[in-house]
């Protein structure tokens, strides 16, 4: 399976453009590029019905943070107060960061 690109990284601001959670904002917790997936933070919530373990003797119904595609959330920029698209720049070092196309804002500190 080939690498898709994501747009987004780990402990990126980003917004839910469509589904359930549509307009609401949260923190990126994990990218999956194979499939082109990211988990936002307390967003796109799910009922998993988990077997007793050693772990976790009860068992029982928990909440987890399901997976959603990558092209469904748009990084949220904090001086545009919106959620934009992004372009690469490279730096005068050679380095190449995201920016807000809006703006101009970096994203990579």
């Amino acid at each position: 399976m080939a690498k898709t690109k994501v747009h987004v990284k780990k402990g990126d601001l980003v917004q839910i453009i469509t589904g359930k959670d549509a307009g609401k904002k949260g923190k990126v917790l994990n990218v999956d590029p194979q499939k082109g997936r990211v988990i936002v933070e307390g967003l796109n919530i799910v009922k998993r019905h988990m077997r007793p373990t050693r772990v976790n003797p009860q068992g029982g119904i928990t909440e987890i943070e399901a997976p959603l595609d990558s092209s469904n959330v748009m990084i949220f920029c904090e001086k545009c107060k919106k959620p934009v698209r992004i372009n690469k720049v490279f730096l005068a070092d050679g380095k190449k960061v995201r920016v807000c196309n809006q703006c101009g804002e970096h994203f990579d500190k």
